[in-house]
């Protein structure tokens, strides 16, 4: 594995490479990254992806500079190609939150070094990482589950997890309407009907109705994805055992009701804490 653009660049074996490296490296201060200097692009708005690579690659011992992307000449006119070619110049690795998919692919075929996608408009590799982990951490187990997206089944973490999913023979359920179906082709089922869609889940999960970039439609998504809220009814309809996860930022009420991300099927918090975890194995794996 040379660079993390999609979650098809990743065997089962580099999946549970990364699991191991996340168990070895979770709350450790390493030198692994020492003397490495990181480059951390973001076109979009960034908290958690922001932060945990941040403070993954300071406890590997290495140097983290973040540039939002208008800080680049990229606004002036200069290319992906050349801004790319010139950062691998300087930098060990290229770690990039970007609007289409397109541009990482632009920038991964000119840099000799690793390039990581840290959320584009068709996928959110590192974020479905973290999330199955997370999974597997609460369930034991991968094989055989049945997990619920509920919402937007075209969103972009959901599109990773799908094929992340299958690699794994995890059961995987969109509960959306039918304009809001996956972009991507894969083993996956729809049930429109969320009641129906939850019965028997192990794991319920849903994202914001209004990604970044989709603004200009909230209120027609709103109206179309209301049913889809994740709340206490459709909770109790799943497995006694299931669990909730989110990957943040929450639209509380919206996409999902106060008592059910802060109730006791909530492993949310635990979910955004592995992607420090996680991260750091990713970190480990692509940069010698």
């Amino acid at each position: 594995m040379r660079d993390l653009l999609s979650v098809n660049d990743l065997s089962k074996s580099d999946v549970e490479k990364i699991f191991k490296l996340t168990d070895k490296l979770k709350n450790k201060q390493t030198s692994y990254l020492k003397g490495k200097n990181i480059v951390l692009i973001f076109q979009k708005a960034s908290t958690r992806t922001r932060v945990s690579f941040t403070v993954a690659i300071n406890q590997m011992g290495g140097n983290a500079i973040v540039l939002n992307w208008n800080e680049l000449q990229l606004g002036r006119g200069e290319t992906i190609e050349d801004t790319a070619r010139v950062l691998e110049g300087y930098g060990d690795a290229i770690i990039a939150r970007v609007f289409s998919q397109n541009d990482l692919v632009r920038i991964a075929k000119v840099s000799k070094e690793p390039v990581i996608n840290a959320l584009s408009d068709l996928e959110h590799p590192c974020q479905a990482i973290a999330d199955l982990y997370t999974i597997k951490q609460k369930k034991k187990r991968l094989k055989g589950l049945k997990i619920v997206f509920l919402g937007d089944g075209a969103n972009n973490t959901f599109h990773s997890l799908i094929m992340l999913c299958q690699i794994f023979g995890v059961r995987t359920i969109a509960s959306c309407p039918k304009k809001y179906r996956p972009k991507i082709k894969g083993k996956y089922r729809i049930i429109e009907d969320p009641k129906k869609a939850v019965k028997d889940a192990d794991v319920l999960y849903t994202d914001t109705f209004v990604s970044m970039g989709e603004e200009a439609e909230q209120a027609k998504r709103l109206r179309d994805l209301r049913k889809y809220q994740l709340n206490s009814d459709l909770v109790k309809l799943a497995k006694k055992d299931a669990i909730v996860l989110h990957p943040l930022p929450a639209h509380r009420n919206v996409e999902i009701t106060d008592n059910v991300i802060d109730g006791k099927h909530s492993v949310v918090w635990n979910q955004a804490e592995n992607r420090l975890h996680t991260e750091k194995a990713i970190l480990k794996l692509l940069i010698k």
